[in-house]
């Protein structure tokens, strides 16, 4: 294919299928927690809050991953700690973080000069042509950590994700494990910013293990298989991105929506859809 062609010659273009590949296994991986921890929509907060240190790197002349990265995290840590000392409504919380990073991040990107609305929906949308070295090297070395993290400890995080008073019973540090992984929830959507954009990143944090969770009801099988959904999701919209030149998160997401449609047909038509369950064996 003319696709894969050019893939050895352009180095963008190898830059963002590698890209694609190490966000989806680790989209597919963090996905799966989100979404049997019922945080999607803390998750959906993040992504959003982002832009306003995106923005405001993008002010300064800074690089605006780090930018967005910096005001992600802390952002995540912020509505942990305010969920579990019941300062305030983990709901309100999101709500509140995530009006502000918008607002900030659409001030200061106004406020740069030489400011284009292009420069905005690079982001808001992802563009394949944006994706450098430093921000492969830098989805390489998460992609690792999750997967380090995963051999290692999927039981503990499984328990703290479905049933945190079990975990507690088990002497797990659940406190840790949520803000450990609140830490990388936020470091996995910056880092796939360039390929999803901010406003479609949540759903490729969720569809993949949407789709899985269709037809597997084990927190392991999702695991282990929202990651490949999640790359072959990724590569298949960057190709149509590519032929067709429209935003490759755009493309990406119509392309798990049809698989998720597909799987649900399916499942309809043979039993009803399940749904994860801890398992403590």
């Amino acid at each position: 294919m003319e696709f894969f062609s050019d893939v050895f010659q352009y180095g963008y273009l190898s830059n963002a299928l590698t890209a694609c590949i190490l966000s989806g296994i680790t989209c597919g991986l963090i996905g799966t927690y989100v979404v049997c921890r019922r945080m999607v929509f803390l998750a959906g907060g993040i992504t959003h809050a982002s832009f306003g240190g995106l923005g405001i790197a993008f002010w300064a002349g800074a690089n605006p991953i780090v930018g967005a990265l910096i005001f992600a995290i802390l952002s995540s840590l912020g509505i942990e700690w305010a969920g579990s000392r019941g300062r305030i409504r983990e709901d309100s919380a999101i709500g509140i973080i995530w009006s502000i990073g918008m607002a900030v991040g659409a001030l200061f990107m106004s406020l740069r000069s030489g400011y284009t609305s292009g420069d905005l929906a690079a982001y808001l949308f992802g563009s394949i042509i944006t994706v450098t070295d430093g921000d492969v090297a830098a989805l390489t070395l998460l992609t690792a950590v999750t997967l380090i993290g995963a051999l290692l400890w999927l039981r503990p995080v499984m328990y703290v994700a479905f049933d945190r008073e079990f975990a507690r019973s088990r002497n797990i540090p659940t406190r840790v494990i949520s803000y450990v992984m609140a830490a990388l929830v936020a470091t996995t959507i910056v880092l796939s910013i360039r390929i999803m954009g901010i406003v479609l990143l949540i759903s490729l944090l969720t569809m993949p293990v949407v789709i899985v969770n269709t037809l597997a009801r084990s927190y392991r099988t999702i695991a282990l298989t929202a990651p490949i959904v999640a790359v072959l999701g990724n590569i298949t919209g960057l190709i149509i991105s590519y032929h067709l030149e429209v935003p490759p998160g755009a493309a990406i997401i119509f392309t798990l929506t049809l698989a998720l449609v597909l799987v649900k047909l399916v499942s309809l038509s043979s039993k009803k859809p399940l749904h994860a369950h801890e398992d403590h064996s």
